[in-house]
């Protein structure tokens, strides 16, 4: 019974992680739109200065980015956070019931891997090149540690706890 306790606190948390992280977000949202335009324009890259794609710095494609971004970390928080309820009702019921439980959470840490290694990881870092600038390698840093919350959490919802 002990784990289904555990499973249902590291859901708590991952969801007010990305809760937490979403609104400061949407506080300093002008301050992320220019951190988006500047690593999607290459400014400041000197490292790896080329680029076999394009690159971008019209203001608006970076508030599109940004919606979409604060849109599906908000998404990831709410589901975590649904799946957390879910378990917590069902923490009493047979295994199956349990598992079937954990849908909702399971669901938001996947968003939550997809926003913070697939946007941040992958295209921000891998094509956009962000590592190559101290604000480009800061919201890489904090994304990393976002997806791995949200990574863990998911290998250890999904075990099972008969």
């Amino acid at each position: 019974m002990h784990v289904r306790y555990l499973k249902i606190m590291f859901a708590t948390i991952t969801s007010l992680m990305a809760l937490t992280y979403v609104t400061q977000n949407m506080v300093n949202a002008e301050a992320a739109q220019q951190a988006i335009i500047y690593v999607m324009s290459g400014a400041d890259h000197t490292v790896y200065a080329k680029s076999f794609g394009p690159k971008f710095s019209h203001p608006a494609l970076g508030w599109i980015v940004v919606v979409i971004i604060f849109s599906l970390e908000y998404a990831a928080g709410l589901l975590i956070a649904k799946g957390a309820w879910d378990m917590w009702q069902a923490r009493h019921a047979n295994f199956q019931t349990f598992a079937a439980s954990k849908k909702w959470a399971q669901i938001g840490c996947g968003v939550g891997v997809l926003v913070w290694f697939g946007l941040f990881g992958v295209i921000g870092a891998a094509f956009f090149q962000m590592w190559q600038t101290t604000v480009g390698t800061g919201s890489m840093n904090g994304a990393f540690q976002y997806f791995v919350s949200c990574a863990i959490t998911l290998l250890f919802i999904n075990q099972p706890d008969q």
